[in-house]
């Protein structure tokens, strides 16, 4: 069965953005980038909400025809544009990338509809960001792996990525990492067994 595989940054005291959805503080860099682009080997979809994936489609589709981008972004835009993009989101009516036949909108039922999905053959799904949607997801214990960059920093208010989450679930550890930037990669699994 394929794994959703959840990569989200985090300042050190749980915000996923600042107040009004900043995210200049993540020490995003040349490191950081190599490390997140490891799961293009492993995975051959996305998952996002609505608002992710209004950025990442604003952003991403002018990648390739812009000559100041990098290798490694011409890389990621390669893997986005074959990537299958599942949006959940209850107010879109219709999702389209450049290849619409590899979009798929889920707008009830995310539980069944995700589990279907994660039933059919292919590699892992990439959760990518979309902290509102995580927060749903926990709660539906959707996630099969959590990768937490932990920021060296401090915001003074933002965004929680566990805000509302109600449901206690234990985690295993799977790795840790220390970059030069001072971010802490963490992965965890869920600990099914200690239900």
């Amino acid at each position: 069965m394929r794994k959703i595989i959840s990569l989200i940054h985090l300042s050190l005291n749980g915000f996923t953005s600042g107040p009004n959805d900043e995210l200049d503080w993540i020490a995003y860099d040349h490191e950081l980038e190599q490390d997140a682009h490891s799961l293009h080997v492993l995975t051959d979809a996305v998952i996002w909400g609505r608002r992710t994936y209004e950025v990442m489609a604003s952003y991403w589709l002018t990648v390739p025809g812009n000559p100041a981008s990098t290798p490694a972004e011409l890389e990621h835009a390669r893997f986005l544009d074959a990537a299958t993009k599942i949006v959940v989101s209850r107010t879109l009516e219709r999702v389209a990338w450049n290849n619409a036949q590899n979009t798929v909108l889920i707008k009830d039922h995310i539980a069944e509809e995700i589990n279907a999905i994660k039933q059919q053959p292919g590699k892992d799904i990439w959760f990518l960001g979309s902290p509102m949607l995580a927060r749903t997801f926990m709660e539906l214990d959707l996630i099969d792996e959590y990768r937490i960059n932990i920021n060296p920093t401090i915001l003074g208010e933002g965004k929680a990525l566990f805000a509302g989450v109600t449901r206690s679930f234990p985690l295993k550890l799977l790795a840790s990492k220390t970059f030069q930037s001072g971010v802490v990669a963490l992965r965890y699994e869920p600990d099914r067994s200690a239900k």
